[in-house]
């Protein structure tokens, strides 16, 4: 490449005189402004190194300004869900109702007794704020809860596996959001993963078979976010916990999905509970709080109180604890579960999931009826929805779905159309996240709150127009 290519790339002074960026730095903090420039040009010299090409001032201009926008917005906001995914572990999971929210702000606004003992005025340990309420709804003799649920999973492995063998069914062998694996897992514990039967089938024979003296513990998993059908056989928890019994070993199961209890909800009847499990004999399980249970993102160790104790004196717990914000969300969260009426009406998942066929077409007649009076044309559509979340894989949850029938002549201009709205939609400061798919657009009403259906409306509305120009 030429270098003299670069001396065409205005400099930091330069462009601080340009009207645009003038304008900015009577908005923002010259330091923010500076901070954009440099970060355009140094991407400009890289591009202009590779390709030889420095764009014109204008287009420079334009770019700084973006990053400034970009630098100054919020990232992280609040959305629409039309994916009928329920938990969407890329829409932040199990969403939050109005009355958690409510109650977690008193908590949060000021001080709390976050470690503090109001009958004694001594410190007290954090966790005593939701341990006896979950020890009560799963029956365990004690709780610890960590940042996550891979977390939960490593303080267990490396606690009492460390350098030892752990033994676990080649059928699951999980893999979790972002590709990451059980098998990484154990690796980072410090662990010996030794795998038994096939993927399709293991029997508890091949569990004992495998048992020596470096042998620490027999691990099962649930397979939350998969299902494999067919010549298939697994070991049972209760054959896997007299096995523990018999050999003196621990048993631990990772649930993942995290329903504490069986409740009246028709899809969730065949979904291990941790209180029934527990029942079973397991001497650990552990679970996420952001799913099933529809609290906030965290691992929770329910158990035998000899095991907990010795994981609460690990020094790696202090890296995995979790703050204010997570106990205060879950204990608003868990205190619902006293009361099956108040689980369906303020927890969000078991809201969604208590959604009738009837409420959801009234839904979506509804949605379909706003965009109808702006003579936008749509169909409604039988859909299906899913928990998502790791949770219920092949359960399909019966919904509706509002389909827009983009204009145009070919399917090449419809699925240009398609694909204009979904990203304009994205692009909006109350963002509408549909389901683009082989060129259509669906907005599926399962996971739109009734509070929700006139902005989504008048998002769609003020999307469809702007495109269609």
């Amino acid at each position: 490449m030429d270098r003299d290519v670069l001396k065409n790339l205005p400099g930091v002074d330069v462009l601080l005189n340009e009207p645009p960026i003038i304008k900015s730095l009577a908005k923002y903090n010259a330091d923010i402004v500076k901070y954009c420039i440099r970060k355009v040009l140094q991407s400009i010299r890289e591009e202009a190194t590779q390709f030889g090409i420095v764009p014109p001032v204008k287009i420079i201009i334009d770019k700084i300004l973006l990053e400034i926008s970009i630098l100054t917005s919020k990232s992280l906001k609040r959305v629409i869900n039309a994916t009928g995914i329920m938990i969407n572990t890329n829409l932040g999971r199990a969403p939050f109702s109005e009355e958690i929210i409510n109650e977690t702000i008193e908590v949060l606004k000021g001080y709390n007794n976050l470690e503090f003992d109001l009958e004694t005025g001594q410190r007290k340990t954090r966790y005593y704020h939701v341990t006896e309420i979950l020890k009560f709804l799963t029956g365990a003799e004690d709780i610890l809860v960590v940042n996550n649920n891979a977390a939960a999973v490593m303080m267990i492995l490396r606690s009492f596996a460390r350098d030892k063998k752990v033994i676990v069914s080649r059928g699951e062998l999980i893999e979790i959001g972002g590709s990451f694996r059980l098998p990484d897992i154990m690796a980072a514990s410090d662990c010996k993963m030794e795998e038994v039967g096939t993927t399709n089938k293991t029997r508890i024979e091949d569990y004992e078979n495998a048992i020596s003296d470096s042998t620490a513990l027999l691990f099962k998993a649930h397979r939350s976010n998969y299902v494999i059908r067919g010549f298939t056989q697994e070991a049972s928890l209760q054959e896997l916990v007299r096995l523990g019994q018999k050999y003196g070993l621990p048993v631990v199961y990772d649930m993942g999905s995290g329903l504490l209890r069986c409740t009246s909800v028709e899809i969730l009847k065949k979904e291990p509970d941790v209180k029934h499990t527990l029942g079973l004999g397991v001497d650990l399980i552990t679970f996420s709080g952001d799913k099933l249970l529809g609290a906030s993102q965290a691992g929770i160790i329910a158990g035998k109180k000899s095991m907990i104790g010795i994981l609460k004196k690990e020094p790696i717990l202090r890296a995995m604890r979790v703050g204010k914000t997570t106990l205060a969300l879950l204990e608003s969260s868990l205190r619902y579960y006293l009361n099956e009426k108040d689980l369906v009406s303020k927890n969000s998942v078991f809201n969604m999931l208590g959604t009738s066929s009837n409420d959801l077409s009234d839904r979506a007649k509804k949605l379909q009826s706003i965009l109808k009076k702006e003579g936008i044309k749509t169909s409604l559509i039988k859909s299906k929805g899913y928990c998502g979340g790791g949770a219920l894989p092949d359960e399909g949850i019966e919904s509706f779905a509002v389909r827009i029938e983009a204009p145009g002549q070919s399917n090449k201009e419809r699925s240009s159309f398609a694909e204009k709205m979904y990203f304009g939609l994205m692009s909006l400061s109350l963002p509408v996240v549909g389901i683009l798919k082989k060129g259509t657009l669906d907005f599926d009403v399962l996971t739109i709150h009734n509070s929700e259906i006139n902005k989504a409306g008048q998002a769609i509305i003020g999307t469809y127009k702007q495109v269609i120009e």
